[in-house]
């Protein structure tokens, strides 16, 4: 099915099974603000995680979806529409689409899926909320350390690393202060890079190879990435770099990225659904704790790895949670 959302053609996986034409009185209706799409696996994900708790489409629950198609500034306006129709929840699948409901309602439900919930200002602790906005934050203080020791192992001699990451993105002083403190424990020096937008992309891996950089890490959330674009681009000029690189979705890796290690989006956003399931079950927003992730899946690419001139050593294949050959 294609769904039209103020000139945003949208593709919906429909997982629900065929029930009633028409939403029941009794069905509560949720909205769901998609940065990008509200058609791709993750958000297939929360449907699935629905409907094994045992909601039906139009039957027992009714959805409103808005989708941005990456562009942030139609991010208001969506919220503002579907605010209006007072729906008992709303979910944002991303830091951007969380910033734009918090703007247009301070009393609706909203779970949101976030980079960093208390930088981003949504809420001033995970434990306690508080307010009208829960729901699962994508990142934890461990996670750049982690990557740097995967990355050295990946890459033996590794001395000097680059970092791209967005100042604007309160997720990324979190994550630094974390990849500062792994890299001197380790002895290695980092290059911290700037990339505020797509174009800087290229300003930053002309930098890095002027300053000899071994490999570099991609600390980029969510709330830096528009669509598949900028992933491109990022895998096109580490290719032509010869720059190793981790990243944190596996996404990346998928179309060609050496290796990712990060928190399982499809867990996070079936997470979300347990949410929803509690806020319409009578709970509060501030009495459900914002979780950060517990499950990370680390993924290779030997094909990228071959063709960077990288012999990864068997002891961390043998870790890795998926080996793309």
């Amino acid at each position: 099915m294609r769904l039209g959302v103020t000139g945003v053609t949208v593709t919906l996986w429909l997982i629900f099974s065929p029930v009633a034409e028409a939403q029941t009185d009794k069905a509560p209706r949720v909205g769901f603000l998609c940065w990008v799409t509200c058609g791709d696996t993750y958000h297939g994900a929360f449907w699935q995680a629905l409907r094994s708790i045992g909601y039906a489409d139009y039957r027992n629950i009714a959805f409103e979806y808005r989708a941005a198609g990456g562009d942030d500034a139609s991010l208001d306006t969506l919220a503002l529409q579907l605010v209006k129709l007072e729906p008992a929840a709303i979910v944002a699948d991303s830091t951007q689409s969380a910033r734009a409901l918090k703007k247009a309602t301070d009393t609706i439900p909203l779970v949101v899926i976030a980079d960093d919930p208390i930088g981003s200002g949504f809420v001033s602790n995970l434990a306690r909320p508080e307010g009208n906005v829960t729901g699962l934050s994508l990142v934890t203080v461990e996670l750049g350390a982690k990557q740097l020791q995967l990355l050295e192992e990946a890459v033996p001699g590794a001395s000097r690393v680059g970092v791209l990451g967005n100042p604007a993105n309160p997720a990324t002083e979190l994550r630094l202060r974390a990849l500062q403190a792994a890299a001197r424990a380790s002895g290695v020096s980092l290059l911290s890079l700037d990339v505020r937008s797509p174009p800087e992309h290229v300003n930053a891996f002309a930098v890095m190879v002027q300053m000899h950089a071994d490999a570099f890490i991609d600390i980029l959330g969510s709330a830096d990435r528009s669509n598949s674009a900028t992933t491109g681009r990022v895998l096109q000029l580490a290719m032509r770099h010869r720059l190793p690189a981790i990243y944190q979705s596996e996404d990346f890796v998928s179309e060609g990225g050496l290796m990712s290690y990060g928190p399982s989006l499809a867990d996070a956003f079936r997470q979300a659904a347990t949410y929803v399931d509690k806020i319409l079950k009578g709970a509060k927003p501030a009495d459900l704790p914002i979780e950060q992730p517990t499950k990370f899946r680390l993924v290779i690419n030997l094909k990228t790895a071959k063709a960077l001139g990288l012999t990864i050593p068997l002891p961390l294949l043998g870790r890795a949670d998926e080996v793309i050959e």
